[in-house]
């Protein structure tokens, strides 16, 4: 980063790179070779974010992973924060922020190559399946920025952002345990792996910390994206008892509670839920009569990568350093939703104890 730059970024007041909630709105899609250029609709709902500042020389741009931007989940909320980052600060979407979208593995290196044709300066691989990509690019383009999520890198040029999942989701598992009426909950990961294994560990742990009688049904979709194979899934663990499903799988989710819904519409006296995962899914959960998400893991990606690109501005580029969040940093957290009162009071005692180093969460299957 030359000094003319960095002068210009450190004149901007740090409150602009704070990132709010995840607002929740769909980003829009775009083609796996040009970056998105369609205008922000929050404007005509009085949104006025880039008015009246002024713009930065600096840009970030991200790659999504198989799910899209617009999968809810993941790749949703890493869009979500570089996009409030961008109009705070005053930057045109398809120049000074943007995210290129890969419909499947083949699409990684050649976004990446497209970002780096136009000249970002942090390109951000979302999600660990983007890590060789991420590398193979990293090699080809020492003196370029990058940045992974969810894995580590040793390269130089490459900051690691990596995340405690197995916390949030041993309290997804405590909340389900305080909630469930059947004694049997189920847990849907997308493509096995140690990310996700995290989060099945964690929640399998929340669960028997309340009660290790509860059955805990693990079944894996190797996919985040097919919503068709959520729902088979989610399907075969309702009719087996399961009133509770905690999916940690991307847009296969989405066919998670496309599941519970159908259902909740054809017989509203069968009470299930789902617990979302990474933002706060309560929309999904809408319902002719009411709403069926439980509660959501949070996973503050964007505010992740927002805080990474801070610190490159106001410090230099942290490549090479890898950057973990978790409850302690509210980097990863669980929302209060539709718990029960008595469940939202085990969680917060659940969380408190974590952070105060009472209880411990093991962080995969294979370390229990």
């Amino acid at each position: 980063m030359s000094n003319i730059k960095l002068r210009s970024l450190l004149a901007i007041g740090s409150s602009a790179l704070l990132l709010a909630a995840c607002s929740g709105e769909d980003a829009s899609d775009t083609s796996t070779d040009e970056p998105t250029t369609e205008e922000d609709t929050t404007a005509d709902s009085g949104d006025t974010s880039g008015d009246n500042t002024e713009s930065v020389d600096f840009s970030v741009a991200m790659v999504t992973d198989e799910g899209g931007v617009d999968d809810r989940s993941f790749n949703q909320s890493a869009w979500e924060g570089i996009k409030e980052w961008g109009q705070e600060n005053g930057l045109e979407e398809g120049s000074g922020y943007a995210y290129y979208q890969s419909d499947d593995s083949s699409d990684f290196v050649p976004n990446f190559n497209q970002a780096l044709a136009d000249g970002y300066d942090i390109i951000y691989g979302i999600g660990y399946l983007l890590l060789d990509s991420v590398n193979q690019v990293a090699d080809q383009n020492p003196d370029q920025h990058f940045g992974i999520v969810d894995d580590i890198s040793d390269r130089d040029n490459v900051v690691s952002l990596t995340f405690k999942d197995h916390q949030a989701a041993f309290l997804a598992g405590v909340a389900a345990a305080e909630t469930t009426e059947t004694g049997k909950v189920g847990f849907i990961g997308g493509i096995k792996g140690p990310v996700i294994d995290r989060f099945q560990t964690g929640f399998e742990a929340g669960v028997a910390h309340v009660d290790d009688s509860i059955d805990v049904d693990v079944q894996y979709a190797e996919s985040f994206g097919d919503a068709g194979i959520g729902q088979q899934i989610a399907a075969g663990m309702f009719s087996n008892g399961a009133d509770i499903i905690y999916h940690a799988a991307g847009a296969v989710g989405n066919g998670v509670f496309t599941e519970a819904r159908n259902r909740m519409e054809s017989d509203p006296d069968n009470k299930l839920w789902v617990i979302g995962v990474d933002r706060d899914q309560e929309a999904e959960g809408d319902y002719d009569g009411g709403n069926l998400t439980l509660t959501s893991t949070l996973k503050q990606v964007g505010n992740a990568v927002v805080e990474s690109t801070k610190q490159a501005i106001d410090e230099g580029f942290p490549g090479g350093e890898t950057i973990a969040y978790g409850l302690e940093k509210g980097g990863v957290d669980l929302v209060e939703g539709n718990l029960s009162e008595e469940a939202w009071s085990a969680v917060e005692e659940a969380r408190q104890g974590v952070i105060d180093g009472d209880i411990e969460v093991p962080e995969f299957t294979y370390s229990n």
